[in-house]
């Protein structure tokens, strides 16, 4: 395995990482504000388009 291949896996699996994370963030958030169906809809729609506009950028 090469260092650029180590390089773009880590990148890949950080990143995937990180966004699963965030994921449970806004989980957690809307759950501990006893949001309901419709908050969990709008906090995961606004809050993961910032990450689907990155995902689509990369």
């Amino acid at each position: 395995m090469t260092l650029a291949e180590f390089e773009s896996w880590s990148l890949t699996l950080g990143l995937g990482g990180l966004m699963f994370y965030m994921f449970f963030i806004i989980y957690d958030l809307a759950k501990q504000s006893n949001a309901g169906k419709y908050g969990y809809i709008a906090l995961f729609l606004v809050l993961g388009l910032g990450m689907a506009g990155f995902i689509l950028s990369w």
